[in-house]
């Protein structure tokens, strides 16, 4: 397309790029929200920072087709041309807005705290298509100052450097990439249909093994079955599992949990944690409590499914988020509306499973 039909405007203090010459200010303005008022971000140090992926946080599918089908040129271009157009939400949305319910919060109880969430946009998208991402981010009203934009490198080498306490991303490649980096990461999927989530309280849920903990049961049970895995549970219940790939997470949500707590908030916490796992509260629960006690962690709910599904259980609870390292619970959590995250951590990986969801390991525009 031509540049020369193209002009430049300041709404809220962001350039906004508008096609044609008429009356742009007033279409711009119907089409972009004022933008979040202005608050300073916290230090990188101090911070909980979240790294998204463009693909999460908005939808950009039909961006992403023409990318795949027509090559990067006419992505550029396309995205040029409908850069006053937002993006509308992706599976990441209300996750994203509801840390930023809890900062707010926060900064009430603890004003001169930089313990905060820190949403990191970090996409190998063309600094050249950041525009758009901007003008969206002000369109909904999300308070997001970090980008990352690499132009069609991988960004993750960039994520230790923004102190990256979770990542999430639509490609299972980089979040593997991200994961043998030693940084929690999970391939976040879209439900055809997502489930209404509360818009105060942020709700996490984790599965237990190669999720929180470490895959060692899971390789017993892989290995020698359901008995030899009992019985290893109950002969090790007092020895704490090792850490698993999410751990870390848990570990920040728990602190900024008892920052609300010391405010006499603990009933009524805009933080709750659920841990849903497979195992059987009788046989190897045990030892999943005991650990998160050895590590000094609390979890609000727990949940011994003995095998049963987890789609029906996490439909009542209507989390934000949910992290599983197995592709059958993350594609049933899917169907039944939850916002689902594979964690492809441990010996679940090493045996085949069948491909669901948009699990598709091509290169794309993140």
């Amino acid at each position: 397309m031509s540049r020369s039909s193209i002009q430049t405007l300041t709404i809220s203090g962001q350039d906004v790029v508008k096609n044609g010459s008429q009356n742009s200010s007033e279409d711009a303005k119907a089409l972009l929200k004022p933008s979040t008022p202005s608050k300073k971000p916290p230090k990188p140090e101090n911070s909980i920072t979240i790294a998204v992926s463009s693909r999460v946080l908005f939808n950009m599918d039909k961006e992403q087709q023409i990318f795949e089908q027509q090559g990067m040129e006419e992505y550029i271009k396309y995205q040029v041309a409908h850069e006053t157009e937002p993006f509308s939400p992706g599976p990441a949305f209300s996750f994203v807005k509801a840390l930023e319910a809890v900062n707010t919060q926060l900064r009430d109880l603890y004003p001169e705290s930089e313990e905060l969430f820190d949403v990191v946009l970090i996409t190998n998208n063309h600094a050249y298509v950041g525009l758009r991402l901007i003008n969206t981010i002000n369109h909904h009203q999300l308070f997001i100052e970090r980008f990352c934009m690499t132009g069609g490198n991988s960004p993750i080498g960039y994520l230790k450097a923004y102190n990256t306490n979770l990542y999430l991303s639509s490609d299972p490649i980089k979040v593997r990439e991200a994961l043998e980096e030693g940084i929690a990461a999970a391939t976040m999927f879209t439900p055809e249909k997502m489930t209404e989530v509360s818009e105060t309280q942020l709700r996490v849920a984790f599965d237990g093994d190669a999720v929180l903990f470490s895959d060692e049961s899971e390789q017993i049970y892989k290995a020698h079955g359901l008995d030899k895995f009992f019985e290893h549970e109950k002969a090790h219940e007092n020895k704490p599992l090792d850490h698993g790939p999410l751990k870390g997470f848990l570990e920040v949500l728990g602190k900024l949990q008892k920052k609300f707590y010391a405010k006499g908030q603990r009933m009524d916490c805009p933080i709750r944690t659920y841990l849903v796992t497979a195992r059987s509260a009788a046989s190897s629960g045990a030892r999943a409590l005991k650990t998160l006690r050895s590590w000094g962690l609390e979890i609000d709910e727990a949940l011994f499914l003995a095998g049963a599904p987890k789609g029906p259980i996490l439909e009542k609870i209507r989390p934000h988020i949910f992290f599983d390292d197995q592709m059958f619970h993350v594609e049933g959590a899917a169907e039944m509306g939850t916002v689902a995250c594979h964690v492809p951590y441990g010996i679940a990986q090493r045996v085949p499973e069948r491909k669901g969801l948009n699990d598709k390991e091509v290169s794309s525009i993140k």
